[in-house]
């Protein structure tokens, strides 16, 4: 089942177009309809909620032993370091190609829309202030940040408990076993959880499209089309940058590897489904497990690279269509705003259409468009889920090629003592 599950994944991906076509092509009474995508919809929620019951634990338990293992405040300051740098860089980037690719093809023009009243309460969100970006970085408990899945929060304390544990020499060691069997608990619920994953993509295809059908994307096919051409620009880039770390072979050899969590991400639009499987699929391609339980985690807050081109990408495409012109000046405050406020509600649901949503009225742009794009959003989530999955795993797997680790195999790693360190 595990080594034939990609292949079941793509198979639930096919299953589940045909169904989504047939039910919205032949199922014309509104009734039956919400019975059949209501049964679909209780099947991916299933799976997720099994999902996200494992992440907390999953990433303190592998956080709290991989900085253990570091020993030292100044190893882990290093990689936090080396991580943040190439996100700072995959951000500017995947802005810049969402940017050119919009300004290019100018796939709102001639839509000629006329502001219309009415706001679009469900997709508000907050103003980011640095007050606001605290608290949702540091947790005032760790029960609380579990329980609701702040992984920036169960970062922050498990790389504290971590530093602790590491310098206070031989008391910490049943700790870090104590962790590290927890880890390995999570993981194996992990395979448990993964045979529903083929239902789940079955049912999460096949709901989008018995709702909406094929015919939204033709409608919007300049603006869908346009969007997977930027990712397409981006995805070259993070090849050719993780071909220049890596090497083109072992770059290769990672998108194979990957190619499940991938999968999973493209089709249920959630990253927290791909996690536990890209975590257990980059120990295996060598990036120990200290820097792959630190590097994405951190990259699911701060490396949305497929998120941040999508912003660009549709707050312009809905200025565009309202025809209304932003000076150089302008557009580089809006990407500034998208940068800042991408990195505030990374946990939230639906997080890039709130990030448009609520910098549309700093620019004048009627906030009302995020009703044009809404229609074909899970479409377009769909890639840039995947894309985020992707950037984060070139991502850990450069940091640990700079640290010089990257070339260990699994069952080596396996077998590596605990690190004590004196306190």
């Amino acid at each position: 089942m595990r080594h034939g599950l990609t292949g079941l994944v793509v198979l639930g991906m096919v299953l589940g177009l045909v169904f989504g076509v047939a039910c919205h092509a032949f199922v014309h009474d509104a009734g039956t309809l919400k019975v059949i995508t209501g049964g679909l919809e209780l099947a991916t929620t299933i799976f997720l909620r099994t999902i996200k019951m494992i992440i907390s634990p999953l990433v303190f338990a592998t956080l709290v032993t991989g900085v253990a293992r570091m020993g030292d405040s100044g190893a882990v300051g290093r990689v936090a370091g080396r991580a943040m740098l190439w996100f700072l860089a995959a951000s500017l980037v995947s802005l810049g190609i969402g940017l050119v690719t919009v300004e290019l093809l100018h796939p709102g023009t001639g839509l000629h829309l006329q502001a219309a009243s009415g706001a679009v309460a469900d997709l508000k969100a907050p103003p980011l202030t640095a007050v606001s970006f605290v608290e949702h970085l540091i947790p005032t408990s760790i029960v609380d940040a579990m329980a609701r899945n702040e992984v920036l929060q169960i970062v922050v304390f498990a790389v504290v408990a971590g530093v602790a544990i590491g310098n206070i020499g031989p008391a910490g060691r049943d700790l870090v076993r104590m962790a590290e069997s927890l880890s390995t608990a999570m993981l194996k619920m992990t395979t448990y959880v993964m045979y529903l994953a083929p239902i789940a993509v079955f049912a999460a295809v096949a709901r989008a499209l018995a709702e909406q059908g094929l015919e939204v994307v033709a409608t919007y096919a300049s603006y869908v089309g346009g969007f997977y051409l930027a990712l397409a620009l981006l995805w070259a880039v993070m090849m050719a940058a993780g071909a220049a770390v890596l090497g083109p072979r072992r770059q290769w050899e990672l998108i194979k590897t990957i190619r499940q969590p991938a999968l999973i991400a493209l089709s249920t639009t959630s990253s927290e489904a791909a996690y536990p499987v890209l975590l257990e699929k980059l120990e295996a391609f060598g990036v120990p497990n200290r820097i792959a339980s630190f590097v994405l985690p951190l990259g699911y807050s701060f490396n949305l690279v497929g998120s941040m081109c999508y912003c660009t990408f549709a707050a312009l495409f809905v200025a565009q269509a309202y025809d209304i012109q932003l000076s150089g000046a302008q557009i580089a405050q809006l990407m500034l705003l998208l940068f800042v406020t991408s990195k505030g509600i990374a946990s939230v649901p639906r997080a890039s259409l709130l990030v448009v949503a609520s910098s549309l009225p700093y620019f004048k742009i009627p906030d009302a468009g995020v009703l044009l794009i809404l229609a074909v959003d899970h479409f377009l989530d769909m890639g840039r889920t995947a894309t985020n999955t992707v950037g984060n795993s070139i991502a850990a797997a450069s940091v640990a090629k700079w640290e010089g680790v990257a070339a260990i195999p699994a069952a080596e790693r396996a077998a590596e003592p605990i690190l004590e360190v004196e306190g």
